[in-house]
């Protein structure tokens, strides 16, 4: 794996989050569960970003994994 992560998609991923929950966003791109990791990182310099959810509602979590909001999108996949 490189030092960039890989891009899942030039987009976000709506998800339905559970207000108190705790989810672990993929990082590296490889997940095949994606947006959330499924271990696949593992051997790479890459980690999955731990978050608990503030509020139940739809998140858009970063598809790209470029963003600088993780684990959210910030618009970054509009410049790759």
């Amino acid at each position: 794996m490189s030092d960039a992560p890989q891009i899942a998609q030039k987009a976000p991923f709506p998800v339905d989050l559970v207000e108190g929950k705790t989810y672990f966003w993929c990082a590296c791109g490889q997940s095949k569960s994606q947006p959330f990791c499924d271990g696949s990182h593992k051997g790479s310099d890459f980690s999955p970003t731990k978050f608990t959810a503030e509020a139940t509602k739809t998140a858009y979590l970063c598809g790209c994994k470029h963003t600088a909001n993780a684990p959210f999108c910030d618009g970054s996949h509009k410049t790759l």
